[in-house]
């Protein structure tokens, strides 16, 4: 089922609204009048129309709405309730303040590759709040990419096989290579790590110097009211294809394959080809839209219908980001799961 997109009001409150983007991701944009927005009362004023927005089109963007982390944690909490902490991690942050952090912490150089939040977990925020409070000089960008439209655009047999098949995600924390099991489950202490992945499905082991994990997830899962599927999975993140080769190469002779930083296959334990990581970052970068930044941008993105990534860039960056309402999945037959909302 395709949901066909909907019209949008042309004004909310004291802001103007248009639709950008492409054929197969849109954003709602908002374009506060010159008197400037108070933000806070706009999104409780507006908060059923702007959730409706985020369950259709997956994105709205509001010009010039915020300009510090704390009016970033209020205007989350407005919109989405309880925010949540940052656990089971799989990349490097900060807390700045409350429940507010640094967008994830890679060099500037470098391309962080489409996902939806913490995909590869059992449970994964619905709605994420980013603000821009610096902006690059060049690039930077934060592309998104609608989660329904990438199962069309891939080949059928490639989504019909994940979607029998699933994903399943392995990981060894150890000193110096990624992040360590202290800094991925916020903890020091070894049995509050075994009774969070008891609690989570995560199979782990330790080993001498390192902790071992395993967890399964399903490729693609559909919105219980409207039930559409959504590609929902880290699988090319995981990937050994996405690191560069050289990397990779480089990696094996130090570590036998159970003992790599991060390796993704089909949940029954079989390789997934190159071939199918190729197909799957086409898919991302035809369906991906991307909009420059401007100083003050708040996006709101549900994460389980739209993916986001991050551009290289020059310059100084500040970007934010709050998360809100934790949601699981539900399995629902074989190979079929939902949104557990």
């Amino acid at each position: 089922m395709h949901t066909e997109p909907p019209q949008y009001p042309a004004a909310l409150g004291e802001c103007s609204g248009r639709v950008a983007g492409s054929a197969h991701t849109r954003v709602l944009v908002y374009e506060p009048g010159p008197a400037g927005l108070r933000t806070s009362r706009w999104v409780t004023e507006h908060r059923a129309q702007l959730v409706d927005a985020l369950d259709r089109s997956g994105a709205v963007l509001v010009r010039r709405a915020i300009d510090s982390p704390g009016a970033l944690d209020e205007v989350a909490a407005c919109v989405g309730g309880e925010l949540l902490d940052y656990t089971e991690r799989s990349t490097p942050r900060s807390r700045v303040g409350g429940h507010v952090y640094t967008s994830t912490e890679y060099p500037a150089a470098q391309t962080i590759v489409q996902h939806n939040e913490s995909a590869y977990a059992r449970s994964y925020p619905r709605w994420l709040f980013f603000a821009a409070l610096e902006t690059a000089a060049t690039g930077g960008e934060t592309p998104l990419a609608d989660s329904r439209a990438m199962v069309r655009q891939l080949p059928r047999e490639l989504v019909d096989r994940f979607r029998e098949k699933g994903v399943r995600y392995s990981r060894t924390y150890r000193e110096g290579m990624g992040l360590t099991w202290q800094e991925a489950f916020q903890t020091d202490d070894p049995l509050q790590v075994e009774r969070y992945c008891e609690e989570h499905g995560i199979e782990h082991a330790w080993t001498a110097d390192a902790l071992r994990t395993r967890q399964y997830g399903p490729a693609l899962i559909a919105h219980p009211h409207t039930g559409e599927e959504s590609w929902f999975n880290q699988a090319h993140l995981f990937h050994s294809s996405n690191l560069p080769r050289e990397v990779t190469e480089a990696l094996a002779e130090l570590y036998p394959a159970e003992d790599m930083p991060r390796a993704a296959h089909f949940g029954d334990g079989t390789e997934i080809p190159d071939e199918d990581m190729d197909r799957i970052r086409a898919a991302y970068d035809a369906c991906s839209f991307a909009f420059p930044w401007e100083r003050g941008d708040l996006l709101l993105v549900n994460n389980l219908l739209v993916s986001h990534g991050r551009r290289p860039y020059t310059g100084n960056r500040r970007t934010l980001v709050a998360m809100a309402e934790k949601v699981s999945t539900r399995r629902t037959g074989p190979g079929s799961y939902v949104f557990d909302l």
